[in-house]
């Protein structure tokens, strides 16, 4: 079974799909089995990958809303990761899904038929909590939380860490925090290591030793529908991005997912993170 791993932060601009893509692309480029699942409705995986959000039919709407397989809706690339693409009516899906049976846990199902297909399947979670999170929670095994190094984002860290919380005690007991990334580095800053300092007290070892630094090739990359290690082999945005992946994948080396389900939600562990 593929491990499902979300990239969540409620703070919008800390650089969460751009680590979406690049560490799926990169981690595809190691040779493992990617799928990276668009659950946002502003569609920049999909076309970050160099996918029309026009051009989809079928994709992560019609998978939530029951209107289609996850197999039937993904669609295969030029950088080696499969995508499960956004389109234009995924922007009304929160408000749909309230009314639907069994709404938090709708991607969790949708995918449990292509999970054994992968080794890793990520996916990139909207900047809000709402039902779509919810699901992009509910469905994972563990969190990737892209941080960017400023005030404002340990804020925004604060309440991810309580929804987290919630989440694991309501709708899924499994959760775990995969990891912590920095994003937008720049070490020359006093600011930046404060934030780092604060970050590494609070979580420990959780936090990648990989960061990612700000640069302008990062920036341009989604416009030509290209993950970074396509777009610029080997600039600085690369190296990190395939740095991290080779991190990511050696902290996942020594374990499987836990077994879980995918259909029954177990209640009332623990709400430690």
């Amino acid at each position: 079974m593929g491990k499902i791993v979300a990239v969540a932060n409620q703070k919008g601009g800390v650089g969460k799909t751009t680590t979406a893509v690049n560490l799926s692309a990169c981690v595809a480029a190691l040779g493992k089995k990617v799928l990276i699942v668009d659950l946002d409705p502003q569609g920049n995986s999909t076309t970050g990958y160099g996918i029309s959000k026009r051009s989809v039919e079928m994709g992560t709407y019609e998978v939530l809303i029951g209107e289609a397989e996850a197999r039937s809706a993904i669609r295969k690339t030029d950088y080696r990761a499969d995508v499960l693409p956004s389109n234009t009516r995924l922007a009304g899906a929160a408000l749909e899904l309230i009314d639907l049976p069994s709404r938090e846990s709708r991607l969790r199902k949708g995918l449990a038929s292509v999970q054994q297909d992968y080794d890793y399947i990520f996916i990139d979670c909207p900047p809000s909590l709402d039902l779509l999170t919810l699901n992009g929670l509910c469905a994972c095994d563990s969190v990737l939380i892209p941080i960017q190094c400023e005030y404002y984002a340990l804020e925004g860290l604060s309440e991810l860490i309580s929804t987290l919380k919630t989440v694991r005690r309501k709708y899924n007991s499994y959760l775990d925090i995969e990891g912590v990334v920095f994003t937008m580095y720049a070490g020359r800053y006093n600011l930046t290591l404060q934030v780092v300092e604060q970050v590494q007290k609070y979580f420990g070892d959780k936090v990648y030793q990989t960061t990612i630094p700000r640069t302008i090739r990062i920036s341009e990359a989604p416009s030509y529908g290209q993950p970074i290690n396509y777009y610029e082999p080997k600039g600085k945005g690369s190296e990190a991005y395939m740095d991290l992946a080779i991190e990511f994948v050696k902290r996942n080396r020594p374990r499987d997912p836990q077994p879980r389900r995918r259909h029954a939600v177990k209640k009332n562990k623990p709400e430690t993170v």
